[in-house]
């Protein structure tokens, strides 16, 4: 008899998931972390990222305040406490996911798993310094930040660094990439008083979103102070006297500190696993193939999360490697293999939010991704002050978009940059997975006085 029923290689959100649903049916379980339990959304992605958005809104409440009636001083920040809080709140979630692995009666093992190969139907797993067997493998090892090859890189830090190290705030950041992760940090960054620039390749940022939400959100977030330097191909990273600077396709730009934020590969999380010794496929950036259940090409080992190609799956697998995409996957491979409860994941109504200031959510489709697959439909878009905005006669714009199918009227796209959007979103995105149609939509009463309220009452087509 193999050692384990399921052996899962990583301990973030995807592979503990999965390990306590399959505990709690009565698998033997093991999960092997060489890092912190928590993996990367806990410890150095999303949690401490919205720590550090929380930080940087109050710089918004502030400078509203007078106009509600509020005498403050010059409100001061001391950075370096607000990181050594996040770490400590950080610290504190590691503890609950070793007692919450420990209550399910997962055994975790220090250390980084390597599959040695197979004895009769078991898998041989190495870790830690021996040799266990198990009758089925899960790898969610998620991806890390990969950096560009060019002079200067050395010079660099990732978002790694930025969400894990204590640091002195830098007076002037550069932010290389534009995807969720560049333009979080560089929204949070500039409103905590940082001189902050982003360069990105297009024309705007968020490639793959709705046109709208990019446009609309690109221009909010310069009117709060950030710098876009669009159309920009970085070409080397220059240490001098005064600091640093990055040298682009259209000129220099100055910084204390350069972030790159060009992107996650599964590559250099996957690789030494010993995939490739199994005939595990994989595509070129190190994510594994696998089927409708999560199963690789090698029977009994499955991936989830974002070392997991999708195939088969996300219509947008780019603007959806997420960490409730991780969970959702491993809940479903623990819940088919242990519990006869074959079951999918809902793709493509699964709500994102960018944690920017102002922020910005979505569901479903865009609209320019609906007219691509030929369907025929309506759009409604509105754009508005926020009521918080009108006593301090603030700039801040919220936009809300909605695309329909005509034929079925069913909403099938959802968009929103504004204070609060992912608060929304999240509820509409039940509204859209159970079918809702834009009838019912106009049918339901709006909650006033609220920004939400909008996405109801949009009664009129653009173009109508």
């Amino acid at each position: 008899m193999a050692d384990y029923d399921l052996f899962v290689i990583g301990g973030g959100s995807g592979g503990v998931a999965c390990a306590r649903r399959a505990a709690s049916h009565g698998a033997r379980v093991a999960v092997a972390e060489h890092s912190r339990l928590g993996g990367t959304c806990v410890i150095r992605g999303c949690v401490p990222k919205k720590l550090m958005h929380y930080g940087a809104h109050f710089a918004d409440m502030f400078k509203v305040a007078r106009a509600y009636g509020w005498d403050l001083d010059e409100p001061q920040l001391d950075f370096e406490r607000l990181a050594r809080a996040r770490n400590k709140e950080i610290t504190r979630l590691n503890g609950i996911y070793i007692a919450m692995m420990e209550k399910a009666g997962v055994t975790v093992i220090d250390g980084k798993a390597t599959i040695a190969g197979r004895s009769g139907d078991d898998f041989i797993v190495e870790v830690a310094g021996r040799q266990v067997s198990a009758r089925r493998v899960l790898v969610a090892v998620g991806a890390s930040p990969v950096l560009p090859k060019m002079p200067g890189i050395d010079h660099v830090v990732s978002s790694d660094f930025v969400l894990e190290e204590v640091f002195p705030q830098p007076e002037r950041l550069v932010v290389v990439g534009a995807g969720y992760i560049g333009l979080e940090l560089a929204s949070i960054f500039s409103w905590l008083g940082t001189d902050t620039t982003v360069v990105l390749r297009a024309d705007l940022p968020l490639r793959g979103f709705d046109e709208d939400l990019r446009h609309d959100l690109a221009a909010q977030l310069q009117l709060g102070g950030l710098k876009l330097k669009p159309h920009a191909m970085t070409e080397c990273v220059e240490k001098t006297a005064h600091g640093l600077v990055v040298q682009t396709s259209d000129g220099p730009v100055e910084g204390d500190m350069v972030l790159f934020a060009t992107g996650r590969d599964p590559m250099p999380s996957t690789r030494g696993l010993g995939l490739e010794s199994l005939g595990v496929g994989m595509n070129k950036r190190g994510a594994i193939h696998v089927d409708e259940a999560y199963e690789s090409s090698v029977p009994g080992l499955y991936a989830v999360g974002d070392c997991s190609d999708h195939a088969g799956h996300a219509f947008n697998a780019s603007i959806h490697d997420l960490t409730p995409i991780a969970i959702a996957e491993g809940r479903v491979v623990a819940e088919a293999l242990f519990n006869d409860n074959p079951h999918k994941v809902f793709y493509e109504t699964t709500p994102t939010a960018i944690f920017s200031l102002p922020q910005a959510g979505a569901i479903g489709l865009t609209e320019r991704d609906a007219r691509a697959r030929g369907l025929d439909v309506e759009v409604y878009r509105t754009r508005f002050r926020p009521m918080l905005q009108t006593l301090p006669d603030g700039q801040e714009r919220i936009t809300m978009k909605l695309v329909v199918d005509k034929a079925s009227d069913k909403v099938i796209g959802l968009h929103m940059v504004g204070g609060d959007a992912a608060e929304i979103v999240q509820g509409f995105a039940v509204a859209m997975t159970a079918g809702a149609t834009k009838a019912q939509f106009d049918a339901t009463v709006a909650l006033h006085p609220s920004a939400a309220e909008e996405f109801v009452t949009m009664y009129t087509p653009v173009g109508g």
